[in-house]
């Protein structure tokens, strides 16, 4: 069993990073690999339909490689966080030039997929953007075109960028004043660090089982 694990995050050993690499390694596969993305180029797809007879894109970067990778990967892992609400654009790249594995043989079909997704704007919170569940949709999504089995998603709490902004309190589009309110400081709102919340963690190890068990057919 072969499992495949993607980041997103262009942050050093981010929650996104972690927070992947947790429910990889929760799959006790023997064969793992994971991949930031921010350390490899990968244009977006041209919708230039090359791939269509060969089932390989003709952009020449490491799109083509991750692509073989996804192919031979029993269980694929993407984790991207959500920038403007949406997903980032790494890990829409990455979803995109997969792209030439969809035609004619559907090389992606019944695969096991899951998604984990980090954002700075908690789940529910009246009068802001989904971002959660944009991000969380947009993996889902792709895999539910390719035919692959969904098995689920967790999202990570986030940071905005503004708590390592120098502007501070004094910038008129903080992101901290525009989730928690006029008042709020990096002091008050506070740092989230995935490894502080225990239930998260243990979502993120039993995806990873779930992954395991839906490949054996569980």
């Amino acid at each position: 069993m072969k499992v495949l694990a993607v980041s997103g995050s262009p942050i050093e050993n981010s929650n996104t990073d972690r927070a992947v690499k947790i429910a990889m390694e929760a799959t006790g596969a023997k064969k793992q690999e994971f991949f930031k993305l921010s350390d490899y180029t990968i244009s977006p797809c041209n919708a230039c339909l090359g791939c269509v007879e060969t089932n390989r894109c003709i952009i020449k970067d490491d799109g083509v490689m991750l692509a073989e990778k996804a192919y031979k990967a029993d269980i694929i892992i993407i984790g991207g966080y959500t920038p403007y609400s949406t997903i980032d654009s790494r890990t829409k790249a990455f979803i995109e030039r997969l792209y030439p594995l969809h035609h004619r043989h559907g090389l992606m079909a019944g695969k096991p997929g899951a998604a984990i997704i980090t954002c700075a704007i908690p789940p529910g919170k009246e009068g802001m953007p989904p971002a959660c569940e944009s991000g969380l949709s947009a993996v889902q999504y792709y895999m539910m075109e390719e035919g692959m089995k969904f098995v689920g998603g967790v999202t990570i709490s986030g940071n905005v960028p503004c708590v390592k902004c120098s502007s501070g309190i004094q910038c008129q589009v903080s992101g901290l004043k525009m989730i928690y309110g006029p008042d709020a400081t990096v002091e008050s709102v506070g740092i989230n660090t995935l490894e502080d919340d225990t239930d998260t963690v243990s979502a993120l190890k039993k995806l990873g089982e779930d992954l395991v068990k839906t490949y054996y057919g569980g």
